[in-house]
């Protein structure tokens, strides 16, 4: 089927095609740095992760300083169709003689991030920002939640350090920056104290969202997590503690990682829930498998799902989207590439349904037609129209992108 057939089988629906790659081309997808060099970041020696996060495997290639890891960001966006947006963490960092050298984290300005600003401006890209409470010596190994205020301090001040650091990306890209706070505080075995931690963590983070920032172009973020490695039996930044803190406040609002939670629970299903309350939110799109294990994006189920709540809730332009995985046991910049297209694909697929009709139907109690039509959705000639916003972003299509991740390996990786 051509394109031009498949456009008139959606229009028969209502769809217009055209409107929907057009719209798809507005919206930002954040991605993700960590995914290039295994978390490693450049502010420190030791590169192993703690804080309850690891990555598996050990593919040849791996960036290991600033400007190879930019090499391959160059890649990726030239093999994706889309509006790319940049996220770092405070740990990417770049220390040179001409900023001064090396700060620790509690330290870090602006001035150490002006490399990345030049090369999001000279890509038109914005970026996004995220501390660093993990793989760091001041670890004890709590962070925003520790007993000892000595450590709690240290990581306040890292804190306000990265609010003013969002708002210098904010004001310089001319672009919203998202800085999420994540940290894996928590307690491998039951604690015997749950409260003390939680009332801890929320000082810190009043503390550091006390630094001054304009909340028109800075969205500070809690993200909440389930469980990590070493800490499995309590979590100090739950799901109940996230949203209730975020609800608490007018210059804080939630982020979900579809990665954060039970396995039985699916974050397709709290996007209106938060919706129905909150002007915005954040999302961490990745892929667990039995937990939080970071796994590459793909056009599955939960991910059409997401991509169809935030457009059924016609808040494309209030869910900031970001891309949040590391799977270092394959081809890198392919993983990144991989992701970020299932992304695409999924909001390309929940930009072209019937979503009016099919909510009529819902409404009318029409449930046996609401099925029936459903599943033929799930058949139509979506190719075509994915093919199509690729040649119309001037990138590659399915089956044309990869021997160029071949020939970059060959050519760039193998001989680093």
């Amino acid at each position: 089927m051509s394109y031009t057939d498949a456009k008139k089988k959606y229009a028969a629906l209502g769809i217009d095609v055209d409107a929907a790659i057009a719209k798809l081309k507005t919206v930002p997808v954040a991605l993700h740095c960590w995914q290039g060099d295994d978390v490693g970041g450049f502010d420190q020696k030791e590169k192993s992760l703690t804080g309850g996060i690891q990555t598996t495997g050990n593919y040849p290639g791996k960036a290991t300083t600033p400007a190879e890891l930019m090499q391959d960001i160059d890649k990726v966006v030239a093999l994706v169709p889309g509006t790319v947006k940049m996220n770092l963490h405070a740990s990417y960092a770049i220390f040179d003689d001409e900023n001064g050298g090396w700060v620790d984290r509690d330290k870090i300005e602006p001035k150490h991030f002006a490399k990345w600003v030049k090369f999001c401006k000279e890509r038109g890209m914005g970026c996004d920002f995220n501390p660093t409470f993990f793989s760091h010596p001041m670890c004890d190994p709590l962070t925003l939640s520790s007993p000892n205020e000595e450590t709690r301090k240290f990581w306040i001040e890292h804190g306000k350090a990265c609010v003013r650091i969002s708002q210098y990306l904010a004001d310089e890209l001319g672009m919203p920056c998202v800085m999420n706070i994540w940290a894996g505080d928590g307690y491998k075995d039951i604690p015997a104290d749950r409260l003390g931690p939680r009332v801890r963590y929320k000082d810190s983070f009043d503390q550091i969202l006390s630094e001054p920032f304009d909340k028109t172009k800075v969205f500070p973020c809690a993200e909440s997590k389930v469980f990590g490695i070493g800490v499995e039996s309590y979590t100090v930044g739950s799901a109940e503690w996230c949203l209730k803190y975020a609800a608490s406040r007018d210059d804080c609002i939630s982020l979900m990682d579809n990665g954060h939670y039970h396995p039985t629970e699916v974050v397709s299903d709290k996007i209106s829930a938060v919706l129905a309350y909150d002007k915005h939110m954040a999302l961490h799109v990745t892929r667990g498998v039995r937990w939080d294990s970071d796994h590459v994006v793909l056009f599955d189920d939960e991910t059409k799902e997401i991509a169809k709540e935030i457009v059924r809730c016609d808040a494309l332009d209030r869910v900031f989207i970001a891309l949040d995985y590391f799977d270092a046991s394959i081809n890198r910049i392919s993983a990144w590439v991989t992701g970020f297209r299932n992304l695409q694909k999924a909001l390309l697929f929940a930009l072209l349904q019937p979503n009016d009709m099919l909510k009529k139907l819902q409404d009318e109690g029409d449930f046996t037609q609401l099925m029936v039509m459903q599943e033929e959705l799930k058949t139509y000639p979506f190719g075509e129209i994915w093919d199509e916003y690729c040649r119309s972003c001037g990138k590659p299509l399915d089956g044309e992108w990869y021997p160029e991740i071949a020939k970059y390996e060959k050519e760039v990786l193998s001989k680093r």
